[in-house]
């Protein structure tokens, strides 16, 4: 059977993603064929840790597009790392090459050092990814069944997000948000918008929340279910946050910080507005947890499922 696999792509050498990813194999019924992307020496040295039994068979580059995928089954593509900085760029890039060629439309990325990978060209992988295939709307989402949040802007300083901040960006994020649940979910989200000033109250005589955030949840309402602005401290209260699928914010920390608060590890990061489906575990290489087998694979396991069912 020729199934459509999921490319996986690890990220930084040093990080916990093999730890996890060898939990989440051993712990689930994965049914899609999963395509490692990384240098086979690091590989069979994680394998070797963690003492993993399932068998990985490695792939010809030239011959991987006449290769009948089978169920359930690892394989891998060598990309040496040979100590060199390009080397997740490279690992990247294949599976770029892969995704083009129609081979799927599934990866997952494991953690990635924004600064040393993405020499602060790109303000974070979602954002790289977007520009590679000459997205200019996309959305990140952090995503859970109960309670899901996406933020306007993403690793942007505090200093500037106001002046990011504007009715066309916030239209096109929950029009992106609307369009992915409807398509992947089947069901029409309850959006609730985020101000952006404490209370969605300024001091200043020009106020984003009454200007910019009012006016295009006005534009939105025939469109979509959306509602706000609410203020971001007590959006994410039980009995406020029980009535949305989705609260939208107008920066990173704003919904991040509540979202990990709530759930912890058990979210997953997607791209929206790709051709494609990209997913990531919503955590960093933690290195100082390295060797120590504690870390928690829930991410990584809930990344899996979502992506085997479609």
């Amino acid at each position: 059977m020729n199934s459509n696999p999921i490319l996986i792509v690890p990220g930084e050498p040093r990080s916990i993603f093999f730890e996890i990813f060898f939990k989440a194999i051993n712990s689930q019924k994965i049914r899609s064929p999963l395509i490692i992307i990384c240098d086979r020496i690091i590989l069979n040295r994680e394998i070797k840790r963690f003492k993993f039994k399932k068998k990985v068979e490695e792939l010809n580059q030239k011959l991987i597009d006449k290769k009948n995928f089978k169920s359930k089954k690892i394989y891998l593509v060598d990309i040496p790392n040979n100590n060199s900085s390009t080397y997740i760029k490279r690992c990247f890039l294949y599976a770029f090459s892969l995704l083009k060629r129609g081979l799927t439309n599934k990866i997952i990325n494991g953690p990635i050092n924004k600064t040393k990978t993405l020499n602060k060209k790109y303000l974070g992988v979602t954002e790289y990814i977007s520009h590679f295939f000459n997205q200019k709307k996309f959305a990140m989402l952090i995503y859970n069944k109960k309670l899901s949040v996406c933020p306007i802007t993403t690793h942007l300083p505090l200093s500037q997000i106001s002046k990011k901040i504007s009715k066309r960006l916030i239209k096109e994020k929950v029009l992106i948000v609307n369009k992915f649940y409807k398509k992947f979910l089947g069901f029409k989200p309850r959006i609730a918008i985020t101000g952006l000033n404490p209370h969605c109250e300024s001091i200043l005589k020009f106020n984003e929340d009454d200007k910019i955030v009012l006016p295009a949840i006005r534009s939105l309402k025939k469109l979509v279910n959306v509602q706000g602005p609410f203020p971001a401290d007590t959006i994410f209260l039980r009995n406020n946050r029980k009535k949305f699928d989705v609260v939208i914010g107008m920066y990173h920390d704003q919904v991040l910080g509540p979202i990990k608060t709530l759930f912890e590890h058990n979210a997953i990061n997607i791209t929206l507005g790709l051709p494609f489906l990209r997913i990531t575990p919503d955590h960093g290489p933690n290195e100082k947890m390295i060797g120590k087998n504690k870390s928690n694979p829930i991410s990584l396991i809930n990344a899996l499922n979502f992506l085997d069912k479609r």
